[in-house]
């Protein structure tokens, strides 16, 4: 045999093995998770509650950029634009969509029976039919609920508590989708209960908040209750305002409110659900099927005054009932 061709064969059963060793070597790197955040509310309104989920996933290992990709999406409190964002990340291929409130929950229902589902702010996920039961999901989607409408009376009881003449109060939600007339029924039940009328008033975008505040005061309403929604909570501060304006005294479902100047909070602390999705993010990498991970009630709630509003609007907030704030805004 020539010595050339020797030299090719060498070459070429050399450029094999290589080929070979390179080829195992890249069959044999882990895969990357790719987890989909969907967010309904703008970046700035859900940076602390994204904040504490990534602070929960680098306590399990998990740093977005390192090993593990993280894809983010935000509604900016336009519910139309929540099966976009969904169909966005399943474009994407991502191997789990982690998003927080019943309207986006219900999107990425709706858009996939496959890629896990991990929700952060379930209001009634087996009354809405997004898990058959809390202690098995039986779907592709679990995560963490918020107890809103067993919180309904805790806050009116709250209300009424600071503020004893008060019997008339507005409940404001977003007019138009059913779900906030049902949490109206659910509030309005436990208002009867405690001696106390509930009247719904609804705003159908951002520029009907002011006449439906005008309305409220019209109507002789004297103090405000908002339900838990994306579009109120993204429209925070003009309600504030408009509820200071008119000199209502207003509980609010998040401490995300008070902080920003409402006068009374008090629901679930939504910053540690967040944090608490990342262990089912965890579980679920590693193996575990969400129609076995149990949906998780809150464990952690808030209840946060204003002092500063108070003086503002001219109330005084009862000892007793400064007494059992979590915190107090001076």
């Amino acid at each position: 045999m020539k010595e050339t061709t020797k030299k090719s064969i060498f070459s070429f059963a050399v450029s094999a093995m290589l080929f070979s060793f390179c080829t195992s070597a890249v069959a044999q790197q882990p895969k990357i998770p790719r987890v989909g955040v969907l967010v309904s509310a703008t970046p700035s309104a859900a940076a602390r509650r994204v904040e504490a989920f990534q602070q929960g996933l680098r306590e399990r290992g998990f740093v977005g950029g390192k090993n593990v990709v993280l894809e983010y999406r935000y509604a900016e409190g336009r519910p139309e634009t929540l099966p976009g964002r969904i169909e966005e990340l399943i474009r994407l291929k991502v191997d789990i969509i982690v998003t927080d409130t019943s309207n986006a929950i219900q999107a990425a229902k709706n858009a996939t029976k496959t890629i896990p589902v991990v929700f952060t702010g379930a209001i009634d996920p087996v009354g809405d039919g997004q898990v058959s039961s809390l202690a098995r999901p039986g779907g592709n989607l679990t995560g963490l609920s918020i107890l809103a409408p067993e919180l309904n009376g805790k806050r009116l009881e709250l209300l009424k508590e600071a503020f004893p003449k008060v019997t008339r109060i507005a409940y404001l939600t977003r007019a138009g989708p059913k779900l906030g007339e049902l949490r109206f029924k659910d509030a309005e039940a436990a208002a009867k209960g405690l001696g106390l009328q509930l009247h719904l008033f609804g705003a159908k975008g951002v520029d009907d908040i002011e006449s439906a505040f005008d309305g409220a005061k019209g109507a002789g309403m004297q103090a405000l209750m908002t339900n838990p929604s994306t579009f109120l909570v993204t429209n925070r501060a003009q309600i504030i305002d408009l509820a200071a304006k008119h000199k209502l005294p207003a509980i609010y479902p998040g401490s995300e409110y008070a902080e920003a100047g409402g006068l009374i909070s008090y629901g679930p602390d939504l910053n540690h659900n967040w944090h608490r999705a990342a262990i089912y993010v965890d579980k679920i990498l590693k193996g575990a099927k969400p129609a076995d991970l149990p949906v998780e009630q809150p464990m952690k709630f808030e209840f946060v005054v204003n002092l500063k509003t108070a003086k503002q609007i001219g109330v005084t907030i009862p000892p007793n009932v400064l007494a059992r704030a979590d915190r107090v805004i001076r």
